[in-house]
């Protein structure tokens, strides 16, 4: 929901307000003032609220002021161990922290905080953009705080960190992640002592959990063009220990004159143009990210025919439980992650007026509801620079889809459900259960998908009846 100006301003004032009646300065900060001086469009989800005093304290005074100003009562998050409060209002949400310094110990990204300064909160920050504050006291309302030049980096499009790098990334190694976060989001470049410190400090990133990594690895993976973030992950040293199942692909081989692809390369390739479809999901951007990590194990020089990679995607979907585990990936998207992959070459195989339908409906049994995104993926892996070839891939491709449409209106394969139960075949026969009722289904199924019959209950009742009677099973 989109707040007009008029409201926040008001809230803005509330929180001025709020302020001098307690005593303490507040000033606006981080990411809501970074994406207002870019020009972006920015919410109070991005709000945060920083005082010099108790957050939790200014939190609920400003929900008092807005209930007698709106009658509307907002609704108070507090988190007592970190001092902090979230205020949701209208659909958004402010967060008040009063302002902090933070010590580290070596082994922990976690802050030792004491009570501080504005300029104390500005110097534990990650980056000079995330330190500019607006005022919101009296004396200097509405006045930007701009300690460390971060609008000059604004206007450079440049991360660097406030304090000296080595200590903001070993202190926090998250924030390296965030560096690169940021340049993919912003379309920033990481100024070069930083960058240098990142792959300096790479190997810090083992205390920070799996959780905190991937979801800034899956921001990164978000964005319009993942292979800036993707690349930069790679220069730094960090893809290697996130995913060294995808870096292994940089490795080019050559034999007897003869060299395969860059498939780490062809993968970014892949990532971006997937990135171009609107509804592209992160699962699917995980599934190209990961749909040639099997050509590793699977890389075979054969004289007179060169670098093969037979079997690589079936391969790749059996290393998937395992990267999602060690990843702590949620469990219910891998299933589909294996499918896309093991899948991934199925129609690229189906290609030509000679193949049987009987084969399109086979892959369109196996993929079901996915079949979209797997055609997606496929027109994505297309990135030959020769512009006849990828005409004529893209062709190909868009003629299978005109007879998987057909296929589809006409058998209905896709979500496929037997029209025979095993109910149904117990109550003609009067059996109990046993494996004759499988071979039956399994008969009636292979029937259709090779259109012997169609997909209807009095074609497969007939074939039922005509298998029972094979197997020696008298209709009662």
């Amino acid at each position: 929901m989109n707040l007009s100006y008029a409201i926040k301003k008001k809230i803005f004032q509330i929180i001025s307000f709020s302020s001098i009646r307690i005593k303490q300065d507040s000033y606006v900060i981080g990411g809501y003032v970074r994406d207002l001086l870019l020009g972006n469009n920015v919410e109070f989800a991005d709000l945060d609220i920083l005082t010099i005093g108790k957050g939790i304290i200014l939190a609920k005074k400003v929900a008092y002021e807005i209930f007698n100003y709106t009658k509307y009562n907002p609704k108070i998050k507090i988190f007592k161990r970190y001092g902090t409060a979230m205020l949701e209002y209208n659909n958004q949400r402010i967060e008040f922290v009063g302002s902090r310094k933070e010590s580290y110990n070596y082994n922990s990204r976690n802050p030792i905080i004491d009570i501080g300064s504005l300029e104390d909160d500005q110097n534990r920050r990650d980056f000079t953009i995330n330190t500019l504050a607006i005022s919101l006291n009296r004396k200097n309302y509405g006045k930007l705080i701009d300690p460390f030049k971060g609008l000059l980096d604004l206007k450079k499009k440049l991360l660097k960190t406030p304090m000296n790098a080595d200590n903001t990334y070993s202190d926090d190694p998250l924030r390296m992640m965030r560096a690169i976060r940021f340049a993919s989001q912003l379309n920033f470049n990481i100024e070069k002592k930083s960058f240098e410190s990142i792959k300096k400090n790479k190997n810090r990133i083992y205390i920070v959990s799996k959780e905190r990594i991937i979801e800034e690895f899956n921001k990164i993976l978000l964005v319009k063009k993942p292979s800036i973030g993707l690349l930069l992950l790679y220069k730094s040293g960090l893809f290697s220990i996130i995913l060294p199942e995808v870096t292994s692909l940089r490795i080019v081989e050559e034999k007897d004159g003869s060299k395969h692809k860059d498939n780490f390369y062809h993968t970014l390739q892949v990532i971006d143009n997937l990135s171009r479809y609107k509804n592209s999901s992160l699962w699917l951007r995980w599934a190209g990210l990961l749909h040639d990590i099997g050509k590793t194990n699977t890389k075979k020089f054969i004289p007179k025919i060169g670098w093969t990679f037979h079997s690589h995607e079936y391969v790749g979907s059996k290393m998937i439980y395992d990267i999602f585990k060690r990843l702590k990936l949620p469990k219910n998207n891998i299933r589909y992650v294996e499918k896309i992959i093991k899948y991934s070459n199925r129609p690229i195989s189906l290609i030509g007026s000679e193949v049987s339908d009987s084969a399109i409906r086979r892959m369109l049994f196996d993929v079901g509801n996915d079949l979209n995104d797997l055609i997606k993926l496929c027109l994505s892996d297309i990135t030959t620079n020769n512009i006849e070839k990828k005409n004529i891939y893209r062709k190909n491709i868009f003629f299978l889809i005109k007879r998987i449409k057909n296929l589809e209106k006409k058998d209905h394969i896709m979500n496929w459900k037997h029209p025979i139960s095993g109910n149904d075949i117990m109550n003609v026969f009067d059996i109990y259960p046993c494996k004759k009722i499988g071979i039956i289904k399994d008969y009636i199924k292979n029937s259709i998908l090779e259109g012997k019959i169609s997909n209807q209950y009095s074609s497969a009742y007939s074939l039922m009846l005509k298998k029972g009677k094979e197997l020696g099973l008298k209709k009662k």
